[in-house]
């Protein structure tokens, strides 16, 4: 792969309170770089401040390029489709990556594997298998998110985990080197990998088993149903709040500490699923964080179970 050229000239004037650059030249780059970002609309959630700055790259040239002349004191952070995320209302310092079309496109590259763009869809990901004939991938039918964040997360639901189907990723690292990394160099554990720190994930592939399409369809069906009659997909929330502790349950938890349906500002426990929590309609990400925390003091009291964010919280209070 080629670099395009590219200048990114990064002002030396600083915040001295954060210590990062204030100022982007976007000359030379082909995506597009915005300033004072709304990140709001981008989020599940619906709430939280702006990013400082918001990058949306051509390609992954484009990436590396911006990364590679971007002063290393700034701050990086990768932005899917904002599902499992609470953006504080004090925004988020520094540049968010956001991986759009160009990064969505999923096909078949060798038997029974898929080659995934990170902006793609797990809906995307599942459904392109089905056309293909491959197994075992429909799970990622009900995970909200991308390749890119399910890739960081392990995400899994309905028996399957994203380590069980992952063959390697593509990552760009913070100095805009780009590199792949077999499954073995990620050390998934439950909801977690040792992604390198300022990793960005923009490919990936996944290999499943031989198939029937409409016996995966049925499959991807079931999971849809199942998930429609269970959670509040139809809410502005964030998908699951909360880990399963070891041995338990996080919806188990929170519904025996007495908090279904319990509010804080705008922001409530769903009802329908509790370890879901929804933004009413004029909830801060103050609000929802606040709900959560006062979940697990709740839980931490009434079962002595420390339960532990699976939500990630991102920005300034």
């Amino acid at each position: 792969m080629t670099n395009t050229p590219t200048s990114v000239r990064v002002e030396r004037s600083r915040d001295t309170a954060h210590g990062i650059s204030t100022s982007l030249d976007a000359n030379g780059v082909r995506g597009k770089l915005t300033r004072d970002a709304p990140l709001a609309p981008l989020v599940w959630f619906k709430s939280g401040g702006a990013a400082e700055w918001l990058f949306e790259p051509k390609d992954v040239a484009d990436l590396q390029a911006f990364l590679r002349d971007l002063d290393p004191a700034t701050p990086v952070m990768a932005l899917g489709l904002g599902s499992n995320l609470i953006v504080r209302d004090g925004g988020v310092r520094g540049v968010v990556v956001r991986l759009g079309k160009a990064f969505a496109k999923v096909s078949k590259s060798a038997d029974l594997t898929l080659d995934c763009g990170a902006g793609a869809s797990g809906i995307l990901v599942s459904s392109t298998a089905r056309d293909e004939g491959i197994a075992g991938l429909e799970f990622l039918r009900s995970i909200p998110g991308t390749v890119g964040g399910f890739v960081r997360m392990n995400g899994g639901a309905y028996g399957g985990e994203v380590k069980d189907i992952l063959i390697d990723c593509d990552v760009v690292l913070r100095d805009g080197s780009l590199h792949t990394l077999p499954v073995e160099a990620l050390h998934y554990s439950y909801r977690h990998s040792e992604l390198p720190e300022g990793a960005i994930v923009v490919g990936a592939r996944f290999k499943g088993r031989p198939g029937q399409a409409t016996d995966i369809q049925a499959e991807m069906d079931r999971i849809s149903a199942s998930r429609e009659a269970s959670q509040p997909l139809r809410s502005k929330t964030g998908g699951s709040t909360f880990k399963n502790p070891e041995g338990h349950k996080a919806w188990q938890l929170v519904d025996e500490a007495g908090c279904r349906g319990l509010t804080m500002g705008g922001a409530q426990v769903s009802e329908k699923h509790c370890n879901f929590l929804l933004n009413l309609g004029d909830a801060t990400s103050a609000d929802i964080e606040g709900l959560g925390e006062e979940v697990r003091r709740r839980v931490k009291d009434k079962s002595d179970v420390e339960l532990e964010w699976e939500i990630q919280r991102v920005g300034n209070k």
